[in-house]
């Protein structure tokens, strides 16, 4: 999936408002219900080869091709309808009495603090889901994408690519909304496997 495709996708929300952020994140869906300064969908600026390579130094690990590709030619990471999804990326601040500038959750956390006991060297752990902190994987040895509980490696769900995780995720995470941004039901969950 290129950055144009992800836009048009994220755009559904755009009678909302678009805007752009200090620091060039791209945001989409004003969601004045849920906060003063929310947004739906926020797609933010593509980092450089030099930030990746820091960020694989304080990971310990190389960046799967596929995710560094996404993270310099797509997006730093990604919010979906609030985070109900999250793509974690290279995070540079955390001042957040900056109200204009925008960054994503820390790949740190998802990949290095927050692993399951029980995985693998090739599991790459970058996204998350705000309902239950379930994640998302890429197993290096298949570039599968896989879902797992949070504290649990085992696969529930797998996409045979970023590319078709993105779609298939975006076009079922926005059915659970209303076309201005609320969500249809409260107690329904918002990952893609029922725990």
């Amino acid at each position: 999936m290129d950055k144009k495709d992800l836009e048009k996708l994220l755009m559904r929300f755009s009678h909302l408002g678009v805007s752009h952020s200090k620091n060039g994140a791209l945001l989409i869906g004003k969601a004045p219900h849920i906060a003063e300064y929310a947004w739906l969908n926020i797609m933010y600026p593509c980092i450089t080869e030099a930030e990746v390579c820091d960020l694989e130094k304080k990971l310990g690990v190389a960046i799967p091709e596929v995710y560094r590709d996404f993270l310099m030619n797509v997006s730093n990471g990604l919010n979906v309808m609030n985070c109900t999804l999250a793509l974690h990326g290279c995070r540079t601040s955390y001042n957040r009495a900056d109200f204009e500038s925008r960054y994503p959750f820390n790949i740190e956390d998802v990949q290095k603090y927050e692993r399951p006991k029980n995985a693998t060297p090739e599991m790459f752990f970058f996204a998350s889901y705000n309902y239950d902190c379930s994640k998302l994987y890429l197993n290096t040895s298949d570039n599968k994408i896989y879902y797992c509980d949070r504290y649990d490696a085992t696969p529930l769900k797998s996409w045979d690519s970023l590319s078709a995780m993105l779609t298939s995720e975006i076009e079922r995470i926005f059915s659970l909304f209303d076309a201005d941004g609320h969500i249809i039901s409260r107690m329904a969950p918002t990952t893609p496997v029922s725990l």
